[in-house]
């Protein structure tokens, strides 16, 4: 009996929650990794100061790295999706492309063109091209 309820339990968590139908409602931008990357060497640089130099540093870092990452033109794709339950939530797309109105289907925590599968993904256009 236990080994049942572990595998109904299995069978469970891999269907749930894999494939959503969405809509893309608008792209943002973000620029986390520019300030991850500018906070820690601000934080390195600052330690030269103590531990309150480096708290000031990986500020500014921040703060630097983020607008530095912005006027590069190198911000981070994000889709703000509307879920088939109505939710709006932010997902990453680093691979691809999409115009506000796309249907897409979630897989994981990323968004793919509709119709999209792990079997027919070569089919669809890597990244707008």
């Amino acid at each position: 009996m236990k080994k049942f309820g572990m595998l109904a339990l299995t069978i469970g968590m891999l269907t749930v929650g894999t494939v959503n139908a969405a809509e893309i409602v608008r792209e943002v931008t973000s620029e986390t990794s520019g300030q991850a990357t500018g906070g820690m060497s601000g934080m390195m640089a600052g330690s030269v100061g103590g531990p309150i130099g480096a708290l000031i540093g990986a500020g500014l870092g921040a703060l630097f790295g983020g607008s530095g990452q912005k006027a590069l033109g190198a911000s981070e794709r994000i889709y703000l999706v509307r879920t088939d339950s109505g939710e709006l939530k932010e997902y990453r797309s680093p691979n691809y492309v999409f115009a506000e109105g796309d249907k897409v289907v979630i897989h994981g925590n990323r968004p793919r063109p509709y119709g999209w599968t792990p079997e027919t993904a070569e089919a669809f256009a890597y990244n707008g091209r």
